[in-house]
This record gives structure tokens, sequence and C-alpha cells, in this order.
């Protein structure tokens, strides 16, 4: 065999910021046994946010569904001898848990360890379907059979960008900063990105001109534009589009004949402002329209199961085929078969809660508020140190669950890389630099997951705050 084989040149050149050089030096430093921060990514579990005790009870139910009968003899057993059980520590599960859970299986037919349909299964469409349009509340309603079940948003992400690329000059338009998810996939799959930077001063508002600006720059260069990625609540900035800039965005869609795609996957993580959906500002306008959430953000933050779904709005035709887009993308989808079980079984309990009025309702509401309530907290306290760090702006309302502040004061010659690099090795922080997000030239920013637990934070914030102050007067 060959000692050499040629490969995929655009594997090479695909970056991926948040499990870069920086999270790398910081996994060798834990295990030389140094304390590690990790702020770099969105993974709440595994800074020991504690999961939905709905989402987990339901889930071991599912997946070993034969304990169903004795849970209910339990639960009769409880009603004449409460206090053995109490005694020795057994708890029992409520009945509205043993009832939703039998509901689900009797509704997939199959159970959790068989292939499930390519699309996903009907309910739980139906179910997502539900969920959008109590959200929006606008005459224009979901339609189950334009709504895929993905392994996460990421999946549903790269499914999109696969079907649009067809050729070295086409081009999707990125926000600049953005979660390398979107840089990363169009470069794999051989397309151009084409960036726009809203404007970070005016909290990351964006305008009719930054947009045209883009795209006409990318025209003149001979890129076909296809598309247009929207990140709201954003990823790395945490701002929150505003109404005004949603409808800029969808006019300048129409106007450019150009689909869009709506990562919505924090809607529910919102710190000082209100989400607005990509879908209820399209309404009844014939723009193509990808919408993504997932069960990895949120309050969820359930990001190992990889649950998340795709809708279609207004699905576009096909240049030279008479295939329809549907067929493609269940096509597609049926590559992987289905996405797993255990992902979906999540997504179905995230879109359908606990009713208001049922005994699981406070206890579920209990959970998600505190859990969306420290994220604020956490958000506060870093963002109040920004004041006592020479030369830091951070600007927008706070959303997602990042801080993107720009260091304005670093001495010549040293980069944001540098910045974070050295704030790692001196304080156990582990950050991502902005430019593993992109941004504007001439700026040095960081991005901060604002994960870690109160107590952590509190540790590290004034170690963090006498670094910068020094490492500004003396980098080395």
């Amino acid at each position: 065999m060959p000692n050499n084989i040629p490969v995929n040149q655009n594997l090479i050149d695909m970056e991926y910021a948040v499990r870069g050089p920086i999270p790398r030096r910081a996994m060798e430093l834990q295990r030389a046994g140094r304390t590690i921060y990790a702020c770099n990514i969105g993974n709440p579990q595994a800074l020991k946010q504690k999961p939905i005790s709905f989402y987990r009870q339901v889930l071991a139910l599912l997946e070993s569904s034969d304990n169903i009968p004795r849970e209910r003899n339990l639960v009769k057993f409880a009603k004449k001898q409460s206090h053995l059980l109490e005694e020795n520590g057994i708890s029992i599960i409520p009945t509205d848990i043993l009832d939703y859970s039998e509901e689900f299986i009797q509704k997939s037919l199959t159970g959790m360890g068989a292939y499930t349909e390519s699309q996903g299964p009907k309910f739980i469409r139906e179910a997502v379907s539900n969920f959008i349009n109590m959200r929006d509340k606008i005459d224009i309603v979901s339609d189950p059979d334009s709504i895929f079940l993905t392994d996460g948003a990421s999946d549903a992400a790269r499914r999109i960008l696969e079907l649009l690329i067809t050729g070295p000059n086409d081009g999707i338009m990125i926000p600049i900063p953005q979660y390398p998810l979107y840089s990363a996939t169009v470069k794999r799959c051989g397309g151009v990105e084409v960036g726009y930077y809203p404007n970070e001063e005016e909290d990351w508002a964006l305008t009719p001109d930054i947009l045209k600006d883009a795209y006409q720059n990318a025209s003149i260069n001979g890129v076909n534009v296809k598309c247009i990625v929207i990140i709201n609540p954003g990823n790395p900035t945490g701002a929150i589009l505003n109404k005004n800039s949603i409808e800029d965005i969808v006019n300048f869609a129409e106007e450019y004949n150009l689909s869009i795609i709506a990562d919505e996957v924090y809607q529910e993580n919102l710190y000082g402002g209100s989400f607005i959906s990509m879908a209820s500002i399209v309404g009844s306008r014939d723009i193509p329209l990808f919408s993504l959430h997932s069960i990895s953000k949120g309050f969820s933050g359930e990001c190992g199961h990889r649950g998340g779904y795709m809708e279609i709005r207004n699905m576009p035709t096909m240049k030279d085929s008479n295939i329809n887009l549907s067929e493609l993308l269940i096509k597609q989808a049926s590559v992987s078969l289905c996405s797993n079980t255990a992902g979906q079984a999540i997504l179905y309990m995230m879109v359908k809660p606990p009713k208001k009025g049922s005994n699981l309702y406070e206890a579920y509401t209990q959970e998600k508020n505190a859990i969306l309530s420290e994220l604020e907290t956490k958000a506060a306290l870093i963002k109040e140190s920004f004041k006592q760090m020479q030369g830091v702006e951070c600007f927008g309302n706070t959303g997602a669950m990042y801080l993107f502040p720009r260091i304005d004061s670093l001495p010549k010659g040293i980069t944001d890389f540098d910045y974070c690099m050295k704030l790692l090795e001196e304080t156990g922080i582990c950050t991502v630099n902005g430019g593993g997000f992109g941004q504007q030239p001439g700026t040095n920013h960081l991005r901060i997951a604002f994960l870690p637990s109160v107590k952590s934070i509190t540790r590290f914030l004034p170690d963090w705050i006498r670094f910068h102050n020094r490492f500004i007067q003396s980098p080395y």
C-alpha cells in the first residue's frame, strides 16, 4: 500500500475553534493536575448543570419499559405503606410520569431500540408543529410533514448546506462573528463563506446596508450567493436581534431571492430581551426558510443526547429536476436511517412539557426557571467584572450562554489568541479567542461560556481581573 494518500483538502482547511488549540492545551494542563475552568463550549451538564428531572425519569422508563408495571405497583403500595418506603429511602415515580411514558410508548410502536422513520416519528413531528404554532401565534401554521428530526441542530445545518452548495462559487452569508460550525461546514462542502458584520456598538444590530454590501462585494467577485444564516440569540455574541433587524433580514432575502437558515437554538436563553422567531416575520411571504432548534441549549442542556429538528417553510423548487425537494431531504435523512431515539424522546418532552395545572408542572417549571435564573446571575457577574478590566467592553442584551467582550487594550503585536492562551496558563480559565469566530478586522475579542458554577465564577473572576490589568501593561 502507498505511504501517502490524497485526502479531501476541504477537511484539512476546516477549523473549529471551540475544540481548537486553547481547549486542547487546557486538557493537557488538566491531566497534569491543574484546575481548569471550562468556559470554551456550551456544554452545560459537563459543568454540573442538573438535568431536568422530568426528562430523565421519562427517558429511564422508555429505555426500560418493563419497569412501568412495577412502578405502578409501588404507587399502590405507597398508599398503604408509605412509611416503609420512607424508612428505606425508596422514592416512587409520580403517576403522571408513568402515564406520560406509557402514552409515548403506545405512540412510538417500535420502542427505543428500533429505527424510526427517517424523517422522525409522525407524532413527534406533530408535537413540534404544535409547539411552533403556540410559540408564534400566526395564521401560517407549521406542517408536520415539513419537519425533520435530526441529531442536534448541527446535523440539520450540515444537511441544509450539503443541499444548497452545488459548486465552488456557491456562497452562504454568515454573520461575523459566528459559530464556527457554519464556516467549517461551508468549507467542508466546498462553498464560499460570505461574511457580514453586525454593528457591535449598536448592540450587534443589522441594517439593510450591512447585508447589501456583503452580498454585492461577493457578487462582484463571482460568488453566487444562495442563502443567509441568522443565529438568534447569537453565538458567540449572545446578542438578541430586535424586530427591526429581523424584518430587514426578511426583506433582504426576499429582494435577492435568498433562502434563510434561522439558527434559533437559544430561544429560551434570554436575559435582557425577547425572542422573535424568523417564521413569525416571514409569515406568508414566499421565502424558503429553514428553522433549527435543539435540546442541547435553552434550559435542557442535553448536549450528549443529540436531539433537534429543522422546520422548512416555502420549500424551494429544484432546478433542472423533477424530484421534489422534500423527497430529496428524506433521501438525505435515510442515509443515516434515522436520528437517535433518545434525542427524539427528549425533543418530544421539550416541545410537549407537563401541562399547567398538572402535578408535574410546578416541579418542572421550578427546575427550568432555576436554571435560567442562575445563568442570568452568572452572566451578570462576569459582565460586571469587565468594568474592572482596562479597555474591555461588552455590547448587546445578553442571551444564549456566552459573552463576547472586546479587548481594546492589547499591546501592539499581541493577539487575542496570545491573550487567551496566557489567561489559560496563568489562571486556568479556558476561553476561545475572537479570531476563532471571525471578527471585524483590527479588533480583538474572546468568547466566554458562563456555565461554571456561581462558586467557580466567583473564585476565578478576581484572578482574571488581576491577570488582565497586569497583562496589558506587560504581556511577558
